[in-house]
């Protein structure tokens, strides 16, 4: 007796069942990560840690884009609260750049009173990935164990996976004024970057971010004067 040969009509419906099957399953893990996002993005872990650990963002030679402005000023309020003996800065640099990310952080916070001795810098990592591994490295000099991460509240959730993969005790305090997680535009963008990100990272282990392209840089103006609103109307890197 042989067997029954499947028709092309047959082949052709089990293919748009397995499409079929294929897509809902994504549009079932895109809307489940997409809540997960914002979910961890709206809370707040602080806690008393053994670092902040700033994660960075763009920089215009030493200027602070919004995005990073924003993650600095909440990260100092942690600090001089007393939350963390230690402040860490994070973030290599572009090519032709005068100064990296971290140098930016670090300028920033001893010009509002963080002691310069409290501030340890990674300034190397080019993407989030890096910069945690990096942090790790650092941790691991000076038996430091416990962090709170600070940047914006689409990427805490990637954060948060990164740091616990590198075993450091890790929480999330969200930046409540970064312009991208402000601005309408940006948050749709981040979350749709983080998206992708999170895929990656998850199924192929790498980290979509890069300083390659940097956001156009604003007009020149001051750090922490009105000008640098710039910030807040010009597109910022999320890392």
């Amino acid at each position: 007796m042989t067997a029954a040969r499947l028709t092309w009509g047959a082949r052709i419906r089990d293919l748009l069942l397995v499409a079929l099957a294929f897509a809902l399953g994504t549009c079932a893990l895109t809307a489940y990560t997409t809540f997960r996002i914002w979910q961890v993005g709206q809370g707040d872990g602080r806690r008393h840690v053994d670092a902040i650990v700033v994660m960075g963002a763009a920089q215009y030679n030493g200027r602070p884009s919004g995005a990073l402005a924003a993650r600095l000023d909440h990260a100092i309020e942690l600090y001089k609260e007393g939350d963390a003996p230690y402040l860490i800065t994070t973030g290599g640099n572009l090519p032709g750049d005068l100064t990296t990310e971290a140098e930016t952080g670090r300028r920033y916070a001893i010009a509002r009173g963080v002691p310069a001795s409290a501030i340890l810098m990674e300034n190397t990592g080019r993407d989030t990935l890096e910069s945690i591994e990096h942090v790790r490295a650092i941790f691991d000099a000076r038996d430091l164990h416990t962090a709170l991460f600070v940047s914006d509240r689409s990427h805490m959730l990637r954060v948060l996976r990164l740091a616990q993969d590198q075993d450091i005790e890790a929480w999330a305090s969200p930046t409540e004024t970064s312009p991208d997680d402000i601005d309408g535009n940006l948050i749709y963008n981040s979350m749709v970057h983080e998206l992708g990100a999170m895929g990656l990272y998850v199924f192929i282990n790498e980290d979509t971010d890069s300083l390659d392209q940097p956001p156009p840089r604003p007009s020149a103006s001051p750090v922490g004067s009105p000008g640098a609103s710039a910030r807040s109307a010009a597109p910022t890197s999320s890392r």
